[in-house]
């Protein structure tokens, strides 16, 4: 088709990511055929980014003619078309049809308008010379006659992995594999960022809740290290002490018992003991389909079993002749499978003592290693436990899935330990692959795992000092880069029509990271890790181009998650991206063929020591927030009504960051819980306004008929069953009191009640049920309760009534949330002292927001803040 022709610009759909694309306008170089990856690189399944930067905002609209490309920016900036869909905020019902990202059109903005107003200007470096912008004649066409070149695979090529640096000359445009290998300068370490947060007011007269978890107070043992209120010190040095008692390994097998079997082609076999553990990893979880109907999984743990067997003797029978095991389809893990099972279903049914003496059994034998010394102080450790043997599942369509993780033995494991601390004894008849003592280093233990190759550490805990520091780090950073954000959009908004074909596909892939949200990407190795990718890994096949600026992304993400969305981007992005997807370039070519992640981010920190693509989420996520809690209105609301308000906030950002999720399987049965809690409640308002008339029959004039007429969502039907429930529900109750009152007694020595004093209680349910049948019958519900008035239920009734707000208020928060995952940005994202500036503002306290896990992570927030209500990101 022409490239050029005259499409009527109108806006194309801002996103409709949950739906398929119905429109039937014409696809520029693009069909709907998906291919693997052939990419090679060398990067690790498990240590791949988990935070690319990734923005929030959606580009506005903006009306360019492709004969106007040699027009400056800012020129053509005035000509705007209007939005192109409807403006309105996140609306609490009616919307489910509407596209989430839509919704936010004005609030993205309203927020871009903001952030450059309140940016602050920075001192600015001296510019690289720029070379002209190229006619529109040629704007299409591949730069430096690409026609009749490919370029190797990013990551695939060492020479080009090292070329972090654009030279000023005329290879710009060559393909990376071309160009000479160019020595990387090293980048001096920085230091931390000062904390620029206030001191925290005198405390305000109106107190909020106090806490309910008494974990929650202060150590007696010692005075609190307060860390974020010391000066920034050298950070290259970790710790000057550490002791700590290594690892715990997970206990030795327990061979199955003899008249357990693994069955091949009818025949029970006997197996050495290392191969029966393998067998009994897959015969174990015969229940989890979706590994052991996997053909990948059951290909690669085939493999690995069949070399257990050559390695142990192989298989017999009975009689002791050796059975060659060579099909998996005539294996059987049945007897296996049953066996593990029972024993899983006996650990269940355990009584209470066994339990607990189990709980301390453990705990005993975990409290050595759950505490480290960290220059004299105790500090958390996180994950002490070396994992145990079985099978590796992996993400996604992992192509190791299957394979056997082997038992780490203490010879494969590097202890980290300070010089004059005792070094932790290993498991008799073993020793340390080594010890050393790095104080640069903050990981106690570390060994390689078998199946990627990957080395595992023990760190300390989330709510440990080492930790905290991190995550203040991390936030400050993103506050530094509210001070440049101005000057790199306008950059890289100048890029986009770059003469270098280099500046060009940077520019691109920056604006893309910062409006649509992409993560940066990072090469694969196609053959040993999944299949995902990012930003500046997008291949031929992952873009779509429609007429006139609408770009259609389809490919897998982080976990191996489906990522699509339809989106309007400006029409310069547009045309550069059909540029990127032109002749000769084909299925499996990249998009970006002379931009690579760690030369994105070299580019990047020329602006700020340290940015990388992935601060940007963090600072439009925790910039957004900042926004969005300014706007609340100090307001009379109950804490659930401010919970609600927070988490309104919450889902707003986790959109603009697409933490988006599928609804869960239980979500209907959860709601309709909820409504039918909500009918419970007011089946009781409406049984108290009776109980009212009751007393004194003259109020049915004096409050009108209304006020005691039956709510519309209850009719006789539902009354029944309730009525059902609620007798059954008081049966159940009065026989686990008794239960519980007779183990005590029979725990004290004492005489357990017999069963008639069971029936004789369970009467009281019985009269419930002769009551109900009564109320059906004559319509009228006696007054219940000691010396009852009027007053004392009227006062129960607005009780009850505040009781179905706040149960209609979590119902509508739990539905808003069915598609979005508002942990992962309050979490990871969005700066943990802005949830605690709200709570003091609004008097909620901090658990309604945090658990006792995040409360620990985030204690040196919640404490740098204090009583503060004014902090700001």
């Amino acid at each position: 088709m022409d490239i050029d022709s005259d499409v009527p610009l109108k806006p194309a759909p801002l996103s409709i990511r949950n739906g398929p694309i119905k429109d039937n306008s014409p696809l520029v170089n693009g069909n709907g055929k998906r291919k693997s990856r052939s990419s090679v690189g060398n990067v690790n399944y498990h240590e791949s980014d988990g935070e690319d930067g990734r923005s929030t905002k959606r580009q506005r609209k903006v009306a360019v003619d492709d004969s106007d490309s040699d027009v400056p920016i800012k020129s053509k900036a005035k000509a705007r078309l209007p939005p192109a869909a409807d403006e309105t905020a996140v609306a609490e019902d009616s919307d489910d049809d509407v596209p989430l990202n839509q919704k936010l059109v004005d609030k993205r903005k309203s927020i871009e308008k903001a952030a450059e107003k309140d940016a602050k200007p920075t001192k600015a470096k001296k510019p690289t010379p720029k070379k002209a912008i190229k006619e529109e004649s040629d704007d299409d066409k591949p730069l430096s006659g690409a026609k009749n070149r490919k370029r190797a695979v990013n990551g695939a090529n060492g020479k080009a992995k090292s070329n972090g640096v654009r030279q000023e000359d005329s290879d710009s445009d060559t393909p990376m594999r071309k160009k000479a290998k160019a020595a990387t300068p090293k980048v001096k370490p920085k230091s931390e960022p000062k904390s620029s947060a206030k001191k925290p007011p005198a405390k305000k007269p109106a107190k909020k809740e106090q806490s309910e978890d008494p974990a929650d107070a202060e150590d007696d043992e010692g005075e609190e290290y307060r860390w974020w209120d010391q000066a920034k010190s050298d950070d290259s040095i970790k710790w000057m002490t550490l002791e700590h008692n290594g690892v715990l390994f997970p206990p030795e097998y327990e061979p199955l018992p003899k008249n357990v079997k693994l069955v091949y082609n009818g025949t029970p076999v006997n197996l050495h003991v290392d191969a029966e553990e393998v067998a009994g990893f897959f015969g174990a979880m015969l229940n989890s389909t979706h590994n052991v109907e996997n053909p990948v999984f059951q290909k690669n743990f085939f493999n690995d079993f069949k070399d257990v067997l050559k390695r142990t003797g192989g298989a017999k029978d009975r009689q002791g002749n050796k059975v060659d095991i060579k099909d998996f389809a005539k294996l059987d893990f049945q007897q296996i499978f049953e066996y593990y099972q029972g024993k899983s279903e006996s650990k269940k049914a355990r009584s209470k003592e066994e339990k607990a003496a189990e709980k301390a059994e453990k705990e005993e034998l975990e409290g050595p290693f759950m505490y480290c010394k960290w220059d004299g102080r105790k500090e958390k450790v996180g994950n002490f436990r070396v994992e145990p043997p079985g099978l590796f599942r992996g993400r996604g369509e992992h192509p190791k899935t299957g394979k056997v993780k082997l038992r780490v033995m203490p010879e494969q494991v590097t202890i980290n330990i300070g010089k004059d601390a005792q070094v932790p004894q290993p498991p008799d008849g073993h020793k340390w692959k080594a010890v050393q003592h790095d104080n640069k280093a903050t990981w106690l233990a570390m060994w390689q795992e078998n199946i990627n190759g990957a080395y595992k550490y023990v760190m300390l805990g989330a709510q440990s000092t080492v930790k905290g520091q991190a995550d203040l780090k991390k936030f400050e950073k993103a506050r530094e880069l509210k001070k440049h954000i101005t000057k790199i959009r306008k950059d890289y908004e100048r890029d986009l029509k770059a003469e270098s074909m280099a500046d060009r596909q940077r520019a691109t892939a920056v604006y893309l990271i910062d409006r649509f949200a992409l993560r940066a990407g990072n090469e694969k190795d196609a053959e040993n890790e999944a299949e995902t990718v990012g930003c500046c890994s997008l291949k031929f096949e992952h873009v779509t181009l429609r007429e006139p600026n609408t770009v259609i992304f389809d490919f897998l993400g982080k976990d191996s998650i489906r990522f699509y969305d339809e989106v309007t981007v400006d029409r310069q992005v547009f045309k550069n991206l059909r540029v990127f997807k032109k002749p000769p370039k084909k299925e499996g070519d990249d998009i970006f063929d002379r931009l690579t992640t760690s030369q994105l981010n070299k580019h990047l920190s020329s602006y700020m020591p340290g940015l990388t693509a992935k601060v940007f989420r963090t600072y439009n996520a925790s910039y957004t927030m900042q926004r969005l809690l300014n706007e609340v209105k100090d307001e009379e609301r109950n804490v659930a009504e401010q919970i609600k308000v927070y988490n309104d906030c919450n889902r707003e950002v986790a959109i603009l960051c697409n933490h988006k999720r599928t609804v869960g399987a239980s979500h209907e049965a959860q709601m309709e819980k909820l409504a039918d809690r909500i009918k419970g409640l007011k089946y009781q308002v409406w049984r108290n306004k009776q109980m009212m008339l009751d007393l004194d029959s003259k109020l049915k004039k004096k409050k009108g008929a209304a006020f005691f007429e039956l709510d519309p969502d209850l009719d006789e039907a539902w009354i029944l069953e309730h009525q059902n429930f609620l007798v059954e529900e008081q049966r159940t109750k009065i026989q686990k009191k008794f239960e519980r009152e007779n183990q005590k007694l029979q725990e004290s020595g004492e005489k357990i009640m017999p069963d008639k004093e069971l029936k004789d209680r369970l009467k009281d349910a019985d009269e419930l049920a002769k009551k109900f049948k009564k109320e059906n019958k004559s319509k009228k519900v006696e007054a219940e309760g000691k010396a009852p008035t009027v007053e004392k239920i009227e006062a129960n009734v607005k009780k009850i009534e505040e009781r179905i707000r706040t149960v209609e208020l979590q119902a509508a928060d739990r539905d808003g949330n069915k598609e979005v995952a508002l942990g992962t940005s309050k979490i990871n994202y969005i700066d943990p002292r802005l949830t605690v500036v709200f709570a003091n503002k609004f008097n909620v306290p901090i658990e309604k927001f945090f658990s006792k896990t995040l409360r620990e992570k985030f204690h040196w927030a919640i404490k740098s803040v204090g009583e503060d209500d004014s902090w700001q990101f």
